[in-house]
């Protein structure tokens, strides 16, 4: 072999060398980059979504049966006179009013002898009647005197009971009405608003078409509007209407809330999620990569470097998840980013730094 024949041959090689090297470039350059995850199962729920306002599930407003000078209380925890914001338990008495009038026209200790006197007189007649010393209308005279003393001292008692404002139930003082010191209040007059909320309650309309998947016992998922900090609540489906509103056609759902956290109160707005359908176990994949075609609903997964197109049926969904059942199968990479210019058979480059449920890798 001559040198020319030599030199001439290296050239060529260079030169086919150079050329698959461009063509490897060019095919490199042309894949659209992506991101995958691999295709997993795990639950999902489908929901009914309405808004309404969370209500404390007791209340109470508190007012003066008798009138009388105001005398605010303390509270026995604090020490403090009771204040908003306070825990109050059943029967604590909030506010006194004095009205010494009416303690002399109720003359409880009078009540108290004639009571005395009355029992007394019906026990001697007693006696008298088992031996035969008086007749039955004389014995059922005694006992009438013995039951009217018997409730006049009750009635003496209920009367000055009223001048004491107490807390109905276990809750949270979330009023007080503000009032000086020994200043005469009327009858009826606000002295303030006990509420209990660690159970919570809201009312909500759906829409007509919902009412066949709605029932008591559902269980919903609560949350505040415009704050995300604070934490899902859980609840249930109390009542459901069984007909519509005749100008809304909308119909009304009840449902009680588990507040143990106190994470809502009374009057926020909450968004409340009814779970109509759920499975445990299901294929699962994101709802934002779905592509709507027409009647079809498609995703991309990656083989062997190349997109392919998968056309779905597809079952539950809910705002952020849908659920395959059929179309694609575990463990297939599902291309989660950069699948909006993708078409059937496109050339992909698989993001090696992306997570790919523990599979990355350059397409392969």
């Amino acid at each position: 072999m001559t040198v020319r024949m030599m030199v001439a041959g290296a050239l060529a090689a260079a030169a086919l060398w150079s050329c698959s090297e461009r063509e490897a470039n060019v095919d490199v350059e042309s894949a659209i980059p992506v991101r995958v995850e691999r295709v997993t199962r795990g639950p999902i729920a489908e929901y009914v979504t309405a808004t309404g306002t969370a209500r404390a599930e007791r209340e109470a407003q508190l007012k003066c049966l008798q009138p009388g000078l105001y005398e605010l209380q303390s509270n026995p925890s604090t020490g403090a006179p009771f204040a908003m914001g306070d825990d109050v338990r059943e029967g604590q008495v909030l506010v006194r009013l004095d009205n010494p009038e009416l303690v002399n026209q109720v003359s409880l200790e009078s009540k108290e002898l004639a009571l005395t006197s009355a029992r007394r007189e019906y026990e001697k007649q007693q006696a008298l009647f088992e031996k035969g010393g008086i007749t039955l209308t004389e014995l059922t005279a005694a006992e009438r005197s013995f039951i009217e003393a018997r409730y006049a001292l009750e009635n003496a008692h209920l009367q000055l009971a009223k001048l004491e404002v107490s807390v109905p139930f276990d809750g949270i003082l979330v009023d007080v009405e503000h009032y000086s010191p020994k200043q005469r209040l009327e009858t009826g007059a606000a002295i303030g608003q006990v509420m209990a909320y660690r159970q919570l309650y809201a009312e909500v309309s759906l829409p007509g078409q919902e009412m066949a998947r709605v029932e008591p016992g559902q269980e919903a998922l609560v949350t505040h509007y415009g704050a995300a900090e604070v934490d899902t609540l859980h609840g249930a489906v109390e009542q459901v209407s069984p007909v519509l509103d005749r100008e809304s056609r909308m119909f009304k759902v009840t449902l009680s809330i588990d507040n143990d956290s106190l994470a809502i109160r009374p009057g926020m707005f909450v968004k409340v999620e009814i779970v109509v359908a759920s499975r445990d176990s299901a294929i699962v994949i994101p709802k934002d990569v779905v592509i709507d075609r027409g009647d079809s609903k498609v995703v991309f997964a990656v083989d062997k470097g190349v997109a392919l197109e998968k056309r779905l049926d597809t079952g539950l969904s809910n705002r952020e998840e849908i659920e395959v059942l059929g179309g694609l199968e575990v463990d297939e990479r599902l291309v989660v980013e950069g699948f909006e210019t993708l078409r059937n058979r496109s050339k992909v480059r698989v993001d090696p730094d992306a997570s790919d449920n523990g599979a990355s890798g350059s397409g392969d």
